[in-house]
């Protein structure tokens, strides 16, 4: 596995091969430890993990002997207008320090609000005070865990009438003043282009590709709204779409091969199932190669 020469304090982290990966389940374990499988590498959520013992860190330290750990955070509150939890951020700190993954990301999002913390992603207005909150927070995340991470790009229902900067160009912003990385959810560009009328595939062209350490793939829910229109919702919970699979291809061949997780969260399949969708993935990043 190489190491990213980009750092922190000094300090480097690991860096994701170019293969297929899949979100760890509990259920899965056993599958991914003793039957051959076409995942490279797994991604667990980091707030299921900040414990101090028990099963899950048991499962979690016998899994990193096999496989390249990236730690996806789901709670960080990145885009929130009040400060970072430290306390949430020294027990991320803690896990970091040793696991040692290859890889952490968190969300261009927000989930808490005075004491309250809100189970759900969302979105933020893309302004200049946006823009230097964010950077400052995310430069305190490098800075205590010691390595760069990666931003994912939303997914997105609505566009804020207040916002002065386009998704994209907020992204490159952020990725000058803090040297973060990116992780690309083709899922999620595709579910905001169809949501608000626009063009996934211009985004594609548009999008910083050669900062993208790590994409994610994922399933959506189509539903109708109450003007008839297509409203899809980033689910995680069924099989990748194919439009999504199209788009995909494209980034690749833009990009060249980057480490692609599936991520099915909830309506968890059997391990055959997940690992099939897995598959899909080694041809297309092949494809970079020709």
């Amino acid at each position: 596995m190489q190491k990213v020469l980009d750092n922190v304090n000094g300090q480097q982290i690991n860096h994701l091969p170019n293969e297929p990966g899949v979100g760890f389940k509990a259920e899965h374990f056993s599958a991914l430890l003793n039957t051959p499988s076409a995942v490279g590498w797994v991604e667990i959520h980091a707030e299921n993990y900040m414990g101090d013992g028990g099963r899950p860190l048991a499962q979690l330290r016998k899994l990193s002997a096999h496989y390249p750990i990236s730690v996806h955070g789901v709670g960080l509150s990145i885009g929130a207008e009040k400060p970072i939890d430290i306390d949430h951020l020294n027990r991320l700190k803690h896990l970091v320090d040793w696991l040692q993954p290859a890889s952490f990301s968190e969300h261009l999002a927000w989930s808490t609000h005075n004491s309250s913390y809100l189970n759900d992603l969302l979105p933020l207005p893309y302004t200049e005070e946006t823009l230097n909150r964010i950077s400052s927070h995310i430069m305190q995340v490098q800075e205590t865990l010691g390595c760069p991470m990666l931003l994912e790009n939303p997914s997105s229902y609505l566009a804020f009438a207040e916002s002065s900067i386009e998704e994209v160009e907020f992204l490159k912003l952020i990725v000058e003043r803090t040297g973060c990385g990116l992780l690309l959810d083709v899922n999620n560009v595709f579910v905001s282009a169809t949501n608000q009328n626009t063009d996934a595939y211009a985004y594609i062209d548009s999008f910083p590709l050669q900062h993208v350490g790590e994409i994610h793939l994922a399933g959506h829910d189509q539903n109708v709204d109450e003007k008839g229109g297509f409203l899809l919702l980033d689910s995680h919970a069924c099989e990748v779409a194919d439009p999504v699979w199209e788009l995909y291809r494209y980034t690749i061949k833009l990009a060249g091969a980057k480490p692609t997780l599936i991520e099915w969260d909830s309506n968890i399949p059997d391990w055959p199932v997940l690992a099939a969708e897995a598959s899909k993935i080694l041809p297309i990043l092949n494809t970079a190669h020709t």
